[in-house]
């Protein structure tokens, strides 16, 4: 089964409408919760009365900061985060500040949504406005407001990276080339926006809270942590979730004054995000700002990397936040790239905005970003083409396993032959030649290419300090029952990749049967084993290789017990199509499936004390991460007149490791590719400098329509790695990380007679226009 391309199991429930979110659940008695939230980015809170809240028929209660007081613990940050001695606390509900437009400040529970809505208009909140800054520029310059007493300066951690002898490499080089970059914050856009629905019941002393959730048992730890309740009292379900990208991965303040006022009130209450709150509550993506310096010869040859990146981190640092600068921005940097000398600052800076959190690719994006854009600059600098500077200054095939400047070990690829397929599909050559003729007619076809490593397995045990996290193993049970069946319950926990289907391969082909004698579970503490949850690419990789070892062990004790019941030594049995035969004895077999109904109902069963069925368990910690790679190539065609930008063809070739299930890897290299090209494209969460969001709704946030996508084909290259049993590498976020690069690539190709040398995204028209007209740098 491994390698095939299954349909997805669960698209049935999904496409006719039967899929469970957390917004379909009902309870007896159930309340609804709407949240009053600050409409200033900074400042102090002078009175605050619910009086007239209270008034309105159906309204429960009004939550403040005044009740909770004494009750909840902070948000816990798990590990600091280097050079981060005075960290500011998360609250719940806002109390005498508020640090950013979309701060939770009052929790109105009622009968019904309308009358929370309602009362929620009524609650009376003054403020007195205070200095905010919304950049990271801004926020770091001499003399700029701080976003919080207790951290001047608003650096909220820091970093220095450094390889080799870059100051030597700068000395050295023929070509030093400096380069600003922004990289775009983004919201990230679930179809479905968070939710939470908790509820306590008295009679079995349990709080249940069901969640549009990444992580069930982390957030399970989270709950029982700030509440001060012990752990085998919280029960957290995922349902079917709607999509998250990382936004869904941390404990969130509104989350947590949901689940007290459920608890304050004996209710269940159940609160859903309208879009206008998932604009500025639920956490934004990338917001970088990066000064960087490459040093390279005439040849092309790239010897150094040094300057400073600063991270946007919002208005407080969640738990999870600082690990995707300083594990994976930093780190990553180096690319596909020979770069043995760096030398980078790196920076999480405070502002009055929207917190900042890991989004599809979290860190990745952002490195290979300005890396990719490095190696272009560089080309054009020297006059070289941008495949031969890439070919030049590739990790060679026969390098790997290869330990990286930044310390990292990539574990295997063959970046060459993926850009020798990338072109191959492009008919680079002859591209070229049309790009020359079109040239003369006055019109202007632009070629981009991005190479790029994604790191993903998050985190080895071994390698946790360096995410600044404990290390993140998954665990897997394969149970069968006497029909035959098998049910696997994993820890990791699905938000739409096709987990039920990926895991269910797995264990099929583990076992030997057929994939519709498998059902995978996950999603629900109570009944999946613990598990740190789906994020960083580590389902299959982790999450996948558990599932691998506990069904192998599950086959070895079915094997055991066909041996006892076949009297015959284990090893004399051979098992091939879900039947144990004895070797020279074709007349002497039994199917899985009676083997799994003899381990319940046949005397041997329990003999000399066993344990009967048939259930095995297993966990897994990787001794390092996954390195998938590849080269995306993006063509496009610029209007001059208009600055408009379209998308002719796109093409990924990606490493994947052992290919689990082709379908499901070209589905997620879509969705991503889709996403990356958003963000180079359209997607921006702008700020005004008062720290007020003025993109805050789709009539200003725009996303890509299947209209202005190109065609996009999709290659993969499997080389596998010995990191887990499967030779799996994860791949669901490699689009969002090579699109952005190799459509700006394209789009500075196309420009090059207008000579413009970059342009920072997103590449709206009016920025393109803008851009040949001045014919200058274009930078924004």
């Amino acid at each position: 089964m491994i390698g095939q391309a299954v349909r997805r199991a669960e698209d049935k429930r999904f496409i006719t409408g039967r899929g469970t979110y957390t917004d379909d659940i009902r309870l007896p008695g159930l309340l609804s919760a709407v949240f009053v939230r600050s409409p200033l980015p900074s400042a102090r809170i002078t009175r605050l009365d619910a009086g007239e809240a209270l008034s309105v028929p159906g309204v429960r209660h009004v939550l403040t900061a005044r009740e909770l007081a004494g009750h909840l613990r902070a948000i816990p940050l798990i590990r600091r985060p280097p050079n981060a001695d005075r960290l500011p606390s998360i609250p719940i509900l806002a109390d005498e500040r508020v640090c950013y437009q979309g701060e939770p400040v009052a929790l109105v529970v009622a009968d019904g949504r309308a009358a929370a809505y309602d009362a929620a208009a009524r609650v009376q909140v003054e403020y007195e406005s205070l200095p905010a800054v919304a950049s990271v520029e801004d926020a770091v310059r001499d003399g700029a407001p701080s976003v919080h007493p207790e951290t001047p300066g608003n650096v909220a951690f820091q970093h220095h990276l450094h390889a080799g002898d870059p100051a030597a490499a700068f000395r050295a080089a023929d070509v030093v080339i400096r380069q600003r970059f922004v990289n775009n914050r983004v919201v990230p856009s679930s179809l479905e926006p968070r939710a939470c629905l908790a509820w306590y019941d008295p009679a079995r002393d349990l709080l249940t809270c069901w969640l549009s959730t990444q992580r069930p048992h982390h957030t399970r730890w989270f709950i029982a942590e700030i509440l001060g309740i012990p752990e085998h009292r919280v029960r957290v379900i995922a349902p079917d979730v709607g999509g998250a990208f990382g936004a869904k991965e941390p404990m969130y303040p509104d989350e947590v004054a949901v689940i007290f006022a459920s608890l304050r009130l004996g209710h269940p209450i159940a609160w859903m995000e309208d879009r206008r709150e998932n604009f500025v509550a639920t956490t934004h993506g990338r917001d970088q700002v990066a000064d960087l310096e490459v040093a390279a010869t005439r040849e092309g040859e790239i010897l150094a990397v040094r300057g400073a990146i600063d991270a946007n981190m919002g208005a407080y640092l969640y738990p999870n936040s600082a690990g995707m600068v300083l594990a994976r921005t930093g780190p990553l940097l180096p690319g596909c790239y020979q770069i043995r000398h760096l030398d980078v600052q790196l920076r999480g800076v405070f502002t009055n905005t929207t917190p900042l959190a890991p989004y599809r690719g979290a860190g990745r994006p952002e490195a290979i970003y300005y890396i990719e854009r490095l190696v272009d600059l560089v080309a054009a600098e020297v006059g070289l083409d941008p495949t031969e500077v890439r070919r030049r200054n590739f990790i060679p095939s026969d390098a790997f396993p290869y330990d990286t400047a930044a310390g990292l070990t990539y574990d295997s690829g063959d970046y060459s032959a993926a850009l020798d397929r990338a072109c191959a599909l492009l008919d680079y050559e002859t591209l070229r030649e049309r790009q020359a003729a079109l040239r003369k007619q006055g019109r202007y076809l632009g070629i981009g290419f991005s190479s790029y490593v994604e790191l993903g397995g998050a985190t080895p045990s071994r390698l946790a300090a360096l995410e600044g996290s404990p290390g993140l193993w998954e665990s897997a049970v394969a149970r069968a029952d006497p029909t035959g069946g098998v049910t696997v319950s994993v820890g990791t926990s699905g938000h739409g990749q096709g987990h039920e289907t990926a895991f269910a391969q797995i264990a099929a082909e583990a076992l030997g049967i057929p994939l519709e004698q498998i059902t995978v579970l996950y999603g629900d503490t109570a009944t999946a084993p613990f598990g740190f949850g789906t994020f960083g690419t580590r389902s299959i990789t982790v999450g996948g290789s558990a599932v691998l070892l506990a069904c192998q062990r599950l086959l070895e004790s079915a094997r055991d017990l066909a041996a006892r019941v076949l009297e015959a030594s284990p090893s004399d049995l051979s098992y091939e199509a879900g039947r144990f035969t004895v070797r020279g004895a074709p007349d002497r077999s039994l199917t899985f499936r009676e083997v799994a109904h003899a381990a319940t109902f046949s005397p041997l069963a329990a003999a000399d004390g066993r344990e009967p069925g048939l259930e095995a368990r297993a966990a897994f910690d990787p001794a390092n991460y996954t390195f998938s790679g590849g080269v995306h190539a993006c063509v496009v065609e610029v209007d001059p007149a208009t600055g408009r930008v379209t998308l002719l063809k796109y093409v990924g070739v990606d490493d994947c490791g052992r290919a689990i299930n082709p379908l499901l890897i070209e589905g997620q290299m879509y969705g991503g590719i889709v996403q990356g090209i958003g963000q180079a494209l359209f997607e921006e969460a702008h700020y005004d400098a008062q720290g007020y969001l003025l993109s805050a709704s789709f009539l200003d946030y725009a996303l890509p329509k299947a209209l202005g996508l190109p065609t996009i084909v999709s290659a993969i290259q499997e080389i596998p790695t010995d990191a887990n049993p499967l030779g799996a590498k994860g791949i669901g976020e490699a689009g969002t990380i090579a699109a952005p690069p190799a459509v700006v690539n394209a789009v500075v190709d196309a420009l090059r007679p207008f000579n413009v040398r970059h342009l920072d995204m997103p590449l709206r028209p009016e920025r393109v226009w803008r851009a040949i007209h001045r014919g200058t740098t274009g930078d924004s």
